[in-house]
């Protein structure tokens, strides 16, 4: 079976998914969007409002600042993979509580064993902790580490505010705008055309 094939079954699979108590009020899987080749994986924590009724990650207020963010980094966001931890929105946009993220994150995993991203930009905690921990590092305060890389044997991780984060206090706006600017150019470095506008 070939990536593809493997990859639409995945989604079969993620959308008849039971194992928690977001399947009973949820409208739609937000399974993930995006080619399923990219160098680029974009983590958050859960679908909203907007993104249960579409079926699609980052297309509520959170989305349109996140496109904007993007475009300051210079990236194409038709050709970055998005996703979250939980694949379900939690009732009334709450965190996803921790034994939801542990139903969920054998998705997330298997999509990054699928797709092999060179990078993963963890939106806010709760992806952020998670991929730290898989990948072996101490889990440390967001201020203290967002925009910088961590490094795998093949994978760069880089932590960054959740883009809700400027719609809940404006003053961070400024702080999110400068650590994608800064992204952009450190991978224009790294030489990842493809991802690119």
């Amino acid at each position: 079976m070939d990536r593809e094939e493997e990859f639409l079954k995945f989604v079969e699979e993620v959308k008849k998914c039971s194992k928690c108590r977001l399947y009973k009020t949820r409208k739609n899987v937000v399974v993930g969007d995006g080619p399923i080749n990219s160098l680029i994986m974009l983590v958050g924590e859960a679908p909203g409002y907007w993104e249960d009724q579409q079926g699609k990650p980052f297309v509520g207020a959170a989305g349109k600042f996140l496109n904007k963010l993007l475009d300051l980094a210079g990236l194409d966001r038709g050709k970055v993979y998005i996703t979250n931890v939980v694949k379900c929105r939690p009732p009334g946009n709450r965190e996803p509580k921790p034994d939801e993220i542990e139903a969920c994150k054998p998705y997330l995993d298997k999509q990054l064993n699928l797709i092999q991203p060179k990078i993963v930009c963890a939106l806010g905690n709760f992806a952020t902790s998670y991929l730290l921990q898989k990948y072996g590092f101490p889990i440390q305060s967001m201020g203290k580490i967002h925009g910088k890389i961590f490094e795998t044997k093949n994978l760069k991780i880089i932590p960054l505010y959740h883009p809700a984060t400027a719609l809940y206090k404006p003053p961070m706006k400024k702080v999110l705008e400068e650590d994608w600017k800064t992204i952009g150019l450190k991978l224009k470095k790294l030489n990842l055309k493809e991802v690119f506008k």
